[in-house]
């Protein structure tokens, strides 16, 4: 049998577990963003080989990137899918999907 305490911790605990996810998932749909549209600023990165890395490639900068949380790696199959399918626009709808989850959360 559950007292109202117990229910109380376990929504603040999910409702926590929701925030967390909306707010990984933001940072790599941010990460990107600037990298969007003719104005696109480039991205500088190290690889684990020490190599480095530039690009104004979403889909470049997004398969590069260790991404280690669950919500913030379905951004990154998002966008592998939106290139599978369409070719282009990987950027996009990572943003628009970072965009939306901003709007929700």
């Amino acid at each position: 049998m559950t007292n109202r305490g117990d229910l109380y911790q376990e929504r603040t605990k999910g409702r926590d577990v929701r925030v967390a996810n909306i707010l990984a998932a933001k940072a790599v749909a941010d990460s990107v963003r600037t990298s969007l549209g003719p104005r696109g600023m480039d991205k500088l990165m190290q690889l684990e080989n020490g190599e480095v890395l530039i690009t104004n490639d979403g889909a470049t900068i997004l398969s590069k990137m260790k991404v280690m949380h669950p919500a913030a790696k379905m951004l990154v199959e998002l966008s592998q899918s939106q290139d599978i399918e369409a070719g282009d626009g990987t950027t996009s709808v990572c943003v628009m999907a970072g965009a939306l989850l901003e709007a929700c959360g």
